[in-house]
């Protein structure tokens, strides 16, 4: 079934319900695949969804901005500084989650700060299930371990070519050295 046939189908559902004036994402037409994708194409949106995905019920939109602006700058909401919170939260709150709103994606009480998921979250939801299975600090392990790996692949190419005269030992330690610093930027969970 098309997300547009889908979309239809639990329209006149509801509409069967006589719930029809209760979400304002009922009263518009439905969303087509490249308005999701255009949607969803920037990553403060998909990280807003995300989080209210994790966090099932409504979250202080200033939450919203602090987890993001943790994620893009590589720290805790704690290590954040006054002016990366505001880089996220005037772009959130001006544009991003009023979008979504209009969208009918989340209901946004913009005067109290207060987000939740709507009825159209569902349309969303297997696009980003696609990139909930890694959270953005399973994603920077990745590339760390990429590049471990592949490091590795060319120090035991250089060696076996006789480009670096290495021991066998000393070769052995510079690759674990190289997995125990990936081990060490990804702070342990590596393996949970």
């Amino acid at each position: 079934m098309s997300l547009k046939t889908e979309y239809s189908f639990r329209f006149s559902d509801h509409l069967s319900s006589g719930r029809h004036n209760d979400l304002q994402a009922d009263q518009s037409p439905a969303l087509s695949q490249d308005e999701i994708f255009h949607i969803l194409q920037v990553s403060r949106r998909r990280e807003t969804l995300n989080y209210l995905l994790e966090k099932d019920g409504p979250v202080k939109m200033r939450d919203i901005a602090e987890y993001i602006a943790a994620n893009e700058h590589n720290t805790t909401v704690e290590g954040l500084t006054s002016r990366q919170r505001q880089r996220v939260y005037i772009p959130l709150y001006q544009s991003h989650l009023p979008k979504l709103d209009t969208k009918g994606i989340i209901d946004y009480e913009q005067s109290r700060g207060i987000v939740r998921l709507a009825e159209r979250f569902d349309l969303f939801r297997p696009y980003l299930e696609l990139d909930l299975g890694s959270s953005s600090d399973e994603r920077r392990t990745a590339r760390y371990s990429v590049l471990a790996i592949t490091a590795s692949a060319s120090l035991i190419s250089a060696a076996v070519l006789g480009l670096l005269p290495i021991s066998d030992l000393a070769l052995s330690m510079l690759i674990l050295t190289l997995f125990g610093c990936v081990e060490s930027l990804d702070g342990g969970r590596i393996g949970r």
